[in-house]
């Protein structure tokens, strides 16, 4: 599979980016190395191996999910900085 001009144009406007000739033109070119590459891993034979979720053996050094303290709604809406009856009021972040 071959990355086009065409391609990047449309996962550019998925994305909302906006990009002139030259970034169309790296990005074409750097998107394509990207999937040959992915192509080439695809290939390897891997039969009989088996998957692993962590290469250098680590563990998770965080403690576990356990509920503690919580304040009430009537505490939390008294920290908000803008509030409605019975909810916490923040502004528009998306906008399209």
């Amino acid at each position: 599979m071959t990355i086009t001009e065409q391609d990047v144009r449309h996962l550019a406007k998925l994305a909302s980016l906006a990009l002139d000739d030259r970034q169309l033109a790296v990005a074409t070119a750097e998107l394509d190395h990207i999937v040959a590459y992915v192509q080439q891993l695809q290939a390897v034979d891997t039969t009989g191996v088996l998957p692993i979720a962590n290469v250098a053996g680590a563990v998770s050094i965080t403690r576990g999910d356990a509920p503690g303290m919580m304040l009430s709604q009537a505490e939390v809406l008294a920290l908000a900085p803008a509030k409605g009856v019975d909810a916490i009021l923040v502004p528009k972040v998306v906008e399209r």
